[in-house]
Formats: C-alpha cells, sequence, structure tokens
C-alpha cells in the first residue's frame, strides 16, 4: 500500500513588528485590514495565522489586549484556522508588556523566543527614506543598538504562563544557540512533545540563510528532538521562497506573510498576505504535497481547540 501523503502546515505571519506602514500600502494596520488579510489568507490555504496588533493611527505595534480584541473574535467566527498570538511583540518592549496579549487571551498557540539576540533592522533604511510617521525611521534607527532581550528567565515566565492556560508555542529559533536553549527547557519538562520549531533564517543578527544553515539547524534539531518536534521555517525577505521550497523537500512546514516579507518577486510588492500563501501552495504542489487542514494541524500538535480560548 502506499503511504499517506504528508500534509504540510503553512503559517501565515500577517503584519508584525518589523516592516512599518511606509514601506507597503499593502501591510494590514488597522482592525478591519488585519480581518481582511487573514480570512483572505485563510482562504488561499494558511493553516496558522500568526497574529500581532497595531496602533490604527501610526500603525506602531501594540501589545495591549484590547488591541487583539478588535480583531480575534471575528476571526474566531469566520474562519476555523489556528488563532497564534505573538509573546514577541517588538524587541523594544519589556517581557513584562509582551506577554500579555498570551496571558488574558489564552490562545491556542503563542510565539516564543528562545534566547538573546542583535536584531538588526537598519540595513532597511538604505531602501526605504521616506517616512509617514515619526516613530518609523528611530524604530529602524534604534536597532544598531539593540539587543532583543529573551533570558532564561523571561523564557520561563512566558512558558509557565501559557502551560497554565493550556496554551502551546511556536518555538522561534534563530540560532542553533535557541535550539540548546529550547532543549534545556525539554529537558526540565516545561516544553512536552509534539512541540513546533520555527527556525528563522536571513534576519541579521541570527544565522543566515544559506542551504548549509537550513541544513545544520534541521541536523541540530533532530540529534536534539528526534521525533519529538514539528519543524517548519520562515525565511526573512528576499529568502523567504528558497528557504520554504529546500524545507519542504526535507520535510519541514513553512511559514510566510509580510511580517517576514514585503515581497511577491523581486521588486514586487506583495499585495496581500494571500498571495505569498497561494505561492507557498504552488510550491508545495509542485513537490506532491499536500496543505494542512487546521484540524490536521491541531492534531499534528496537540492544541486544546479553538473553543478553549478566551476571546
Amino acid at each position: 500500500m502506499p503511504k499517506p501523503t504528508r500534509k504540510v502546515i503553512i503559517s501565515c505571519a500577517v503584519t508584525g513588528a518589523i516592516h512599518t506602514p511606509s514601506m507597503s500600502p499593502h501591510l494590514p494596520v488597522t482592525p478591519e485590514e488585519i480581518i481582511t488579510d487573514s480570512l483572505a489568507a485563510a482562504e488561499a490555504g494558511a493553516t496558522i495565522l500568526h497574529l500581532h496588533a497595531r496602533d490604527p493611527e501610526t500603525g506602531r505595534p501594540t501589545q495591549d489586549p484590547d488591541a487583539f480584541r478588535a480583531f480575534l473574535p471575528q476571526l474566531k467566527q469566520a474562519t476555523g484556522a489556528v488563532l497564534n498570538l505573538t509573546t514577541g511583540g517588538s524587541p523594544h518592549m519589556s517581557v513584562e508588556e509582551r506577554m500579555r496579549p498570551a496571558a488574558v487571551l489564552k490562545p491556542e498557540v503563542a510565539s516564543l523566543n528562545m534566547g538573546s539576540m542583535n536584531f538588526g533592522l537598519y540595513p532597511m533604511l538604505n531602501r526605504f527614506t521616506e517616512f509617514k510617521h515619526d516613530w518609523e525611521r528611530q524604530h529602524l534607527e534604534n536597532s544598531r543598538d539593540l539587543v532583543f532581550k529573551n533570558t532564561f528567565a523571561d523564557i520561563e515566565h512566558i512558558l509557565n504562563t501559557g502551560n497554565a492556560n493550556g496554551t502551546r508555542f511556536e518555538f522561534e529559533c534563530y540560532d542553533t544557540s535557541h535550539l540548546y536553549n529550547l532543549a534545556h527547557f525539554v529537558d526540565r519538562g516545561l516544553v512536552k512533545a509534539p512541540f513546533l520549531v520555527q527556525t528563522v533564517f536571513g534576519l541579521l543578527g541570527g544565522i543566515g540563510a544559506h542551504p548549509e544553515d537550513v541544513a545544520h539547524m534541521k541536523r541540530t534539531a533532530d540529534r536534539l528532538f528526534g521525533d519529538a518536534y514539528v519543524w517548519s521555517v520562515l525565511g526573512a525577505g528576499r529568502n523567504q521562497m528558497p528557504v520554504a521550497a529546500q524545507a519542504a523537500a526535507q520535510g519541514g512546514n513553512v511559514r510566510v506573510g509580510l511580517e517576514d516579507s514585503l515581497w511577491i518577486s523581486p521588486g514586487k510588492l506583495a499585495q496581500s498576505n494571500a498571495d505569498q500563501v497561494r505561492k507557498a501552495r504552488e510550491l508545495l504542489q509542485g513537490l506532491s504535497l499536500e496543505v494542512a487542514t487546521p484540524d490536521e494541524a491541531r492534531e499534528m500538535l496537540d492544541l486544546k481547540g479553538g473553543d478553549n480560548v478566551a476571546f
């Protein structure tokens, strides 16, 4: 008998906290834009929606739970996609501020950055020179001297809070050391299988996006975690689809979205998150792979279900 076709999770990171409104007119900022773009991405095939919130007037990232409440109930009602809330927020925020939405709203999944790191966004000033809001240039310029703080105490606090709420995690690993940090918490029993490891490539301050970098992270995760984890990748900027293609061919899952890249092809802005989801889906279909449904992802990741959240 032929083996069943492997199902691939497509995560879509809808808006994030890296890119600013002046960089693309297609970046969702208001609750209405986030709802519209998220639903279109889900319709295009996104299994998981990774969500940040923004001030609707300025587009500045915010971790006010009320900002998330402006779109989460509508998304829950309109789509079965898994809703994943950030605890990364913005690198400029304290861990207490970053954790508030997940602590209050108790999602099925929340992201969790697995180590402190330099987080260099300032090279984008070479491409983008005119900004509508005063905070945008400062946001990029200040990253020259920015450490994104995620200490062992910070990680443990987020884990304990999420575990108490039945929230599972998207463990974002930007370098090899972050995999070892995750292994430390697995050894302590604070992280239990099956867990989602999101390896991140091509961000200044983390590991690069060379095929050998992708292979090295996969080899290391395999050695540390065996079959206890679900592997996914995101490539920043122009690395988005090449990294997705390599990972998908090696048994991985993929993340796309305007948080990670504003582009759909060289020099051409994506007009929506759905554009990138469709492109990822075409890539997977070219490899004879099927996209996982939200319920299949819930089973793969042992999630508590959309009825057990606080929104």
